[in-house]
């Protein structure tokens, strides 16, 4: 593992558990992030000191990244408003990757319990800005974190963090948006590019209305012409394996989507092991994520982690659980989280030139790239002869544009959160409490429109590579350049070109 100049070191320890977590800098086990007030101040006062990388593109990349930890935690004080921030510092799942030997993950996981106490009251001194819907939408998620702990002290320090968020939902703000102007500050920070809030909501309904033209077709080639779309959907996703048959059923198709993946030549690196097994207890609020091999790591397998409904379940919620796993959607999951999706991109990511790109990683990018991989599986001809596998990209996405709707309409003010749980109703194939769980997400989650909008502005870049490279186009040579940027800012995307 590299060592780290001053100014990405400033960086990664304002970003402290995705550094351990995704980019494999395990000097940070065992340790937590002073997210404090005065911490946070701390932090802030040690960004941008020292020199830029020589490398101009990396140059660009570290000052998006500082601007955007000025704005989350200088201008809008997220740490102060999203508990969620604190429950990543807290997080102890990330111990169960086989990253390392078992004693040493051991060691450092209790090491890293032992300052939950410390972590606790920096966050209740922090969260004094916690909206109701906010705290409603994250409490169970806070009485979570402490599955499988027995540690006295730690025990009651979550205790006390439990009741501090229990206080927030009781009598915190009604309104948990941020506001037009924060949220695309926040969102182009974060990428590096100016965003225009009114000219995306646009574009999320040009591409809602895009895709469901797309799904009435994949739908008429199943015989079902005439029928609402999303109605046929609801009686696919019916059609799933058993509790039993999910980890298998997600097996048999990782096999498949790296086999396509490789006959197609559509990533850079086919190589590396992923396997796909239960997830650890402690991640088993995920229904299916994927667990890579970091890029400050050695070499090791990359798992994918498959949750089933828990048997103690009422038998709907099963039901609900199982649909996700159906013969419709799996498929594409399967695909944007295995390859050409998050497992290709780690293999990638891995063999990236600088320390900056391997470690500095945008969300955006890295869902926009796997969200990008549904819908090039489909123009690929992944399972030609099953209109299903289309049906369920589709079906992926609109789910996930409806997010950047809800997100911007939610935080703008201009829809509330059960407005936003009718829209996911009208637009995608959720329902009821499915439905409102998505929506509520926009609450705390501002950012998730992330998706789509990393998806479109990779195919727009796609479109100007087509006509600039002329002869000289292919997916390939576009996939290779792209992903050697590592994991950048959408606003820098186009060094590519």
């Amino acid at each position: 593992m590299t060592d780290l100049d001053a100014r990405l070191r400033a960086i990664t320890d304002m970003l402290m558990a995705e550094a351990r977590e995704a980019g494999g800098r395990h000097e940070y086990d065992g340790r937590i992030q002073d997210l404090s007030p005065d911490g946070v101040r701390a932090g802030l006062d040690r960004l941008g000191h020292g020199d830029l990388p020589a490398d101009p593109h990396d140059a660009e990349h570290v000052k998006v990244f500082e601007e955007s930890l000025r704005v989350q935690f200088g201008e809008l004080e997220l740490h102060r408003r999203n508990p969620l921030l604190h429950l990543s510092n807290l997080e102890l799942a990330g111990y169960d990757r086989d990253y390392g030997p078992e004693e040493e993950r051991a060691a450092a996981r209790a090491a890293h319990l032992a300052l939950w106490p410390e972590a606790v009251e920096c966050a209740v001194a922090s969260l004094d800005r916690v909206a109701a819907p906010v705290a409603q939408s994250l409490l169970g998620a806070v009485k979570g974190l402490a599955a499988g702990v027995s540690d006295d002290a730690a025990l009651q320090a979550h205790g006390r963090l439990v009741a501090h968020v229990e206080r927030a939902a009781a009598e915190g703000d009604p309104d948990a948006a941020l506001g037009g102007e924060a949220l695309a500050r926040l969102m182009g920070a974060g990428e590096g590019l100016p965003v225009d809030l009114g000219r995306l909501a646009e574009r999320a309904d040009a591409e809602r209305d895009r895709l469901t033209a797309l799904l009435t077709e994949s739908c008429e080639k199943l015989g079902h012409g005439g029928r609402p779309p999303l109605d046929v959907v609801r009686e696919l996703v019916r059609d799933h394996p058993g509790p039993d048959g999910v980890i298998e059923a997600a097996r048999v198709g990782t096999e498949r989507a790296i086999a396509f993946t490789r006959e197609k030549d559509l990533v850079p690196y086919h190589d590396g092991e992923c396997l796909v097994g239960l997830a650890p207890e402690s991640r088993r609020w995920a229904m299916a994520m994927m667990s890579w091999n970091c890029p400050g790591e050695p070499e090791g397998p990359s798992w994918y982690h498959i949750t089933p409904p828990d048997p103690s379940w009422p038998e709907q919620e099963q039901e609900e659980w199982l649909e996700v796993f159906s013969a419709t959607t799996l498929p594409a999951i399967n695909v944007h989280e295995v390859a050409p999706g998050h497992f290709s991109h780690a293999r990638a990511l891995r063999r990236a030139p600088s320390d900056v790109r391997r470690l500095l990683q945008s969300a955006a990018f890295i869902e926009g790239w796997a969200h990008y991989a549904e819908e090039l599986c489909v123009e690929e001809g992944f399972a030609p002869d099953d209109p299903r596998f289309e049906i369920g990209v589709w079906v992926e996405a609109l789910i996930r544009v409806t997010r950047l709707a809800c997100a911007i309409g939610v935080h703008t003010g201009q829809m509330t959160v059960e407005e936003g749980a009718r829209r996911f109703a009208s637009d995608t194939h959720l329902a009821g409490p499915a439905a409102l769980s998505e929506a509520r997400r926009a609450s705390f989650d501002p950012t998730y429109g992330r998706y789509t909008w990393g998806k479109l502005l990779i195919l727009d870049l796609r479109e100007r590579a087509r006509k600039e490279w002329g002869a000289g186009f292919s997916v390939q040579r576009f996939h290779k350049a792209l992903l050697d940027l590592g994991a950048p800012p959408l606003g820098l995307i186009d060094a590519v070109l």
